[in-house]
Formats: structure tokens, sequence, C-alpha cells
């Protein structure tokens, strides 16, 4: 798979990187951990560099897996995880120094490892000054526990704040061609600081795959049952964004989930979608983003068609909405 610089000072990753939150979080169907190691097995072999994870996917058991399988390639591999809720619960953010470092040392353990290659913020926590949050992984980098600093959906004076006391790597926001919010104010920050974007959800959880109906029924607990975009009235609307992808993908001899992602890598070189899945069929197809080429043709035709469609439904329930910085 062909690799990417993630800004100005984050790691050379492959193109493609591996969500792996589904492997034990978010969705109905999980794997067995033996089921998910092979898929991240595979994912290796296939030439997957660069594995996204976190305390809170689980909680824990996604950092367990994701060590466990890694450890035979770890100095082949760049391993991201996060830090910022308490406990490792997704109910309530903490950022405090003191927390970051208790993370710093669990995560450590549980991923089988000496060192975080890239540690996020995964939330903005409003009580905690952004400049510690910095500070405290900057005494981690230090130290050589974390070898680079990132932010999660946060806003643009934080990005600035934090990243005047230590250089962020990169910020991973949702991004993808039914959303695509951080074009307008957040890209020309990023560009300016030479930080890389990583985008979770570049196939919009699923829907940009082609695969999920307007009538599709999710599995008990999986997340997008309470997610607004996935109600039935608004699939039937945002299937005008599948239905663009797949006349693109005939003619490209694709799937319109590669082409989604081609679509990504084509607006900007330092940015790297991490795509997730449990089927290593899925993942050998999401790689395969990576070598479909888009035309300025191509690219001009999608533009043009996308700017007619407006999503429908908004991306998160008004709970999680709550936890999104926009702080410009």
């Amino acid at each position: 798979m062909k690799t990417r610089k993630l800004g100005k000072l984050g790691p050379q990753v492959s193109a493609i990187g591996f969500g792996c939150m589904g492997l034990s979080h978010a969705y109905a169907e999980k794997p067995s951990a033996q089921d998910a190691i092979k898929v991240l097995h595979a994912a290796i072999e296939r030439g997957y560099t660069f594995f996204d994870t976190a305390e809170v996917y689980g909680p824990y058991t996604n950092e367990e897996i994701v060590g466990e399988a890694l450890a035979p390639y770890r100095d082949k591999v760049v391993i991201a995880t996060k830090f910022g809720f308490k406990k490792g619960n997704l109910g309530e953010v903490d950022s405090r120094p003191e927390n970051i470092r208790a993370v710093c040392e669990a995560s450590l353990k549980r991923l089988r490892t000496d060192h975080i290659d890239l540690f996020y913020q995964h939330r903005v926590d409003p009580g905690v000054p952004i400049e510690d949050v910095a500070g405290a992984v900057k005494d981690l980098i230090r130290e050589g526990k974390v070898k680079h600093f990132g932010l999660s959906e946060a806003g643009i004076k934080n990005i600035r704040k934090a990243h005047a006391v230590q250089p962020v790597a990169a910020l991973q926001s949702e991004y993808s061609l039914w959303w695509r919010e951080p074009e307008e104010q957040i890209f020309p920050v990023l560009e300016e600081l030479g930080i890389g974007f990583v985008p979770f959800s570049p196939l919009g959880k699923g829907f940009l795959t082609g695969k999920i109906a307007p009538g599709t029924k999710f599995g008990q607990g999986d997340f997008r049952n309470i997610v607004p975009r996935f109600q039935e009235e608004n699939l039937k609307a945002n299937q005008a964004f599948v239905d663009l992808l797949a006349r693109v993908a005939e003619e490209k001899n694709a799937t319109t989930a590669q082409v989604a992602l081609a679509w990504i890598l084509a607006q900007k070189p330092w940015i790297v979608p991490i795509p997730g899945t449990t089927k290593i069929d899925r993942m050998i197809e999401n790689a395969g983003g990576a070598d479909i080429q888009l035309t300025s043709k191509d690219l001009h035709d999608i533009e043009q068609a996308a700017s007619k469609i407006k999503a429908q439904g908004d991306r998160y329930p008004e709970n999680l909405q709550k936890r999104i910085d926009r702080e410009v």
C-alpha cells in the first residue's frame, strides 16, 4: 500500500489506516477476540501500518486485542490510542494531567508496548485548559512514552492553543462525502500549521458502502439505532450520495466504498482515513481505495453532483453533539 506522512511532524503511515473500534464497540456484530486478531493480522499482510484504538472502546478490550495482535509486528506499525474520559467510560470527560498519565500507563500495558505512537485527546475537556493537556502530553513525549500528540473533534481555538505548547501531529474528526464540515474552517488551519488529518467514519458508518438500505434494521446495541442520520426517512434522502458514488464506481470498475475513500485521499496529501471493519474481505476492499485514481474531471463531476445534495439528519444524537468543540 502507498504511504503518507501525517502532516509535517507526524509519522509515515499506510495511506489508509484501520479503525479498530468496531472490533469490540459500538456495533451489534462483534467478532471474538481471536477472529478480530485474524482480521488485524490480515490487514498487516495487506499493507496497513496505521491502527487506531482507544481505552473507551470496550472499554479496555479493544486495546487488549490490538496489543495482542500487533505485538509481533510492533516495529512495523503505528498505534494511535486516546485519553480523555473518566474511568474508561464515555460518559464524562476527564483530561486532568494526572488522568492523562494514568491512562497512558494503563494503555501501554494493554497495548504490550513501551510507547504510544500517537496519543489523542478523545474529546476536549472544558474543565481543563488545553494548554495543561498539551503540557501533560509533552512531558510523556519527553519521557519517551508517547511519540506524537493528537486531538479529536477539536475546534480552531483549542487546536492553536495546544499546538503552541506541544506541536499537534494530527487531528481526528469525522469526514466523508456526506459530512464535509471540516473543509470550511478546520482544513485551512491544519494546512497552515502542518497538522495531519485522520477522518473517522470515512464510509459514513457503513452507509456509503451501499450495503445499507432505508429498511435496514440494526441489531441491539448498535450505535446507529440512535443516530438521526440513520432514521429511515433520512436514509432515503441520503441514498443520493450512494447513487453518485456508484456511478463513478461503475466507470472505475471499483466499489462505492473504494471511490468514497479515493475521494477523501484526493482532497489533501496529508489526510489518512481510518475505515473499520470486522471482515477480512471488506478490509481488502477498503485497502483498494488507495489504488483508485480519480482524475480532475472525476473530482469536478463528483463536486458538481454532491453540491446539489444536502445530507439529512444530524450525525450524532443531541447529547453527543454537545461534546464536539466548535470554538473558533
